[in-house]
């Protein structure tokens, strides 16, 4: 089980959803919602020098008002690197666009691609490649 998950969606019942199907299978004993990109890299770089509050796990959304999916990796990757070494990034998304996933997959910080809505078998396929 991880410590803490972050979830990064401006839509709220995915947020319960997810939040809700992560408790259900026990996947992490904390999880932070956040529904902007901006509001989770403002709660990343605020809590990076507290490793306890930096989660394991940030599952992303691509869609996303002002700060999208692609423009929080970007500012990500110039967060500090003890963030970097205890978070890894899981894309959750409605998209099904190849180009999308594609982009996404060839960003380092990412380990997986997740159709939206998150279930119990893709938790358990994630906890696969989780370092």
């Amino acid at each position: 089980m991880l410590d803490l998950v972050m979830l990064v969606d401006d839509n709220d019942t995915d947020n319960f959803i997810s939040k809700r199907i992560i408790e259900l299978a026990e996947f992490a004993e904390r999880v932070e919602v956040k529904r902007s990109g901006k509001s989770a890299l403002e709660y990343l770089a605020e809590h990076a020098n507290n490793p306890a509050n930096i989660p394991s796990l940030i599952f992303l959304d691509i869609n996303m008002p002002i700060v999208n999916g692609f423009v929080f990796l970007y500012e990500y990757e110039q967060l500090s690197s003890v963030i970097h070494e205890k978070c890894q990034i899981a894309v959750l998304s409605s998209s099904d666009t190849k180009r999308d996933i594609d982009r996404m997959l060839d960003n380092k910080f990412v380990i997986k691609f997740i159709t939206k809505p998150l279930s119990e078998e893709s938790l358990a396929e994630l906890q696969k490649k989780i370092i």
